[in-house]
């Protein structure tokens, strides 16, 4: 008697597709880019028809829009539920420790490298992230840092620009961190060490 052949995976958990297209988006979007990735090639990768990603995704900018949300997104919605701590120092240290994690995952690197060098192509999706992710990133960090300043523990700084350069700190020291080959100045530190240069750095510059 012939041995039982196991039924894919995909079609014994229907409810898991979305997902599982949304991994293979990723992957296909990290190897081609938004432009040259093709749904024909996501399908495969997901083990899925094509006609099968028509059924949760009418387009590739659908996929990366909810790529977006179930990853900086949630990310984002996870640092507004960080409780207002004894200090706002203390809320901003938890929000740059979850923020520095996140920004070293792949799913972030692929997402960040697709923004920056293909999303002027698709105007529609600018707006999108710049609307979700952007402005509303901003307005966390603004709200912790502006916290700090009214009870004296940040000097008195725009807390937009401060959380721009936050931003901005941590995601480029993310980015060389994963590509340490090109950047010999942090091939002997660890990303811990790479992390605590920041903290000192940017807290130092908070200092009342």
């Amino acid at each position: 008697m012939p041995a039982e052949v196991a039924e894919p995976r995909w079609r014994r958990l229907p409810e898991e597709r979305p997902q599982q297209i949304l991994r293979a988006a990723l992957e296909i979007f990290g190897e081609h880019g938004l432009a040259g990735a093709r749904l024909e090639d996501i399908a495969r990768r997901a083990g899925v028809s094509k006609g099968t990603i028509y059924l949760y995704f009418p387009n590739k900018e659908a996929l990366f829009r909810e790529m977006v949300r179930s990853t900086i997104v949630e990310a984002i919605v996870a640092g507004e539920g960080i409780p207002r701590l004894s200090s706002a120092r203390e809320q901003l240290l938890t929000f740059m420790q979850n923020y520095w994690a996140f920004v070293r995952t792949p799913s972030f690197s692929v997402i960040y490298r697709v923004v920056v060098s293909e999303l002027h192509h698709f105007p529609d999706l600018v707006e999108f992230y710049s609307a979700e992710v952007i402005l509303r990133g901003q307005k966390l960090i603004a709200g912790i840092i502006s916290r700090g300043i009214e009870t004296g523990e940040f000097r008195p700084i725009d807390p937009t620009v401060a959380g721009r350069m936050l931003i901005s700190l941590f995601t480029t020291s993310a980015m060389w961190c994963c590509k340490r080959k090109f950047f010999p100045s942090l091939q002997a530190r660890s990303d811990e060490q790479v992390y605590d240069e920041l903290v000192d750095f940017y807290l130092s510059a908070l200092r009342a």
